[in-house]
């Protein structure tokens, strides 16, 4: 079967597309999308937040067909999604609700849950003030739905009409953390000196979560310096469990996914390459077959 291989960590170019012995499982899943994330990014540059040993098949998450249904499936931190087949336990795939596309149930496999355990965790109260960094991605288009009042921040002009479109206010990044703003709760998918810069905008009594780091390194705020300014580190979900109910459930709450691009499996290293440049919005998949029932394109 085609697969694309880590075989060293690097740049882009290391993710080379080639063969691979077929998978034997429980359940093997004739893929048609992988997710690819931004740890997928880092991890594959060797700066991930777990090991990995190569060579390696990357790749978390697919969407695809077993057994006449269609599911997505999380792997685990495994690997092996981008690829055309991927084996896992009986238990692991969630079927495709009616009505819901393929692709659309990819696009929410991580972000959609993620999206609902932020959300969850914070528990914003209506009135309350909330800034969304990372805006224009796949989390944040959803979270802009679950919090539709919120100030959705991005680094680019480009970006700015991508959180308009979902009806929230747009800024860039050095406007919404500037002079004479003030948040309840800040979503941080960035870390870094945004993120920290960001906290100081929290009045007191107000949360932030942070859930990315697309800067390179988590915000890095101390729960001494929370504590004296009054504000709350909040802490998503971790238990196994309850993420796979979050997963099912993205598939019922009418989010929207924003599927900004996508690309052939053989172009792994492309879609990286347009993730670590800024170049994209909302979810990146592999498009790797498609049924011809499915209503959407490839690039």
């Amino acid at each position: 079967m085609r697969a694309v291989w880590l075989r060293e960590f690097g740049p882009p170019s290391v993710l080379v597309p080639g063969s691979a012995p077929e998978p034997h499982g429980d359940v093997v899943i004739d893929v048609a999308y992988a997710n690819i994330t931004f740890v997928e990014t880092q991890v594959r540059a060797g700066r991930g937040p777990f090991p990995v040993t190569l060579p390696a098949i990357p790749g978390n998450g697919v969407g695809g067909y077993a057994g006449g249904r269609r599911v997505i499936a999380s792997l685990g931190g495994a690997g092996g999604g981008y690829a055309e087949r991927v084996a896992v336990d009986a238990a692991v795939p969630i079927e495709v609700p009616d009505g819901v596309a393929l692709d659309d149930a990819v696009a929410l496999l991580a972000d959609g849950r993620t999206a609902l355990m932020l959300t969850d965790a914070v528990a914003v109260a209506p009135g309350e003030r909330v800034l969304v960094l990372a805006a224009a991605g796949g989390v944040g288009t959803l979270l802009l739905q679950l919090v539709p009042a919120a100030v959705g921040a991005v680094g680019s002009a480009a970006k700015l009409d991508v959180v308009r479109s979902f009806g929230a206010e747009a800024a860039l990044y050095d406007d919404a953390v500037g002079p004479g703003r003030a948040y309840d709760v800040v979503f941080d998918g960035v870390g870094g000196p945004l993120a920290r810069a960001a906290f100081a905008r929290i009045v007191p009594g107000g949360r932030m979560l942070s859930y990315g780091l697309a800067s390179g390194e988590w915000a890095g705020i101390s729960a001494e310096a929370a504590a004296a300014r009054g504000v709350t580190l909040v802490e998503p979900e971790r238990d196994p469990a309850k993420v796979r109910g979050y997963a099912v459930r993205a598939l019922s709450a009418g989010l929207r996914p924003l599927i900004g691009q996508r690309f052939p499996l053989d172009r792994a290293a492309d879609a990286h390459a347009a993730i670590e440049a800024r170049a994209t919005v909302g979810k990146t998949l592999l498009t790797v077959a498609q049924n011809p029932h499915e209503d959407s394109a490839d690039l």
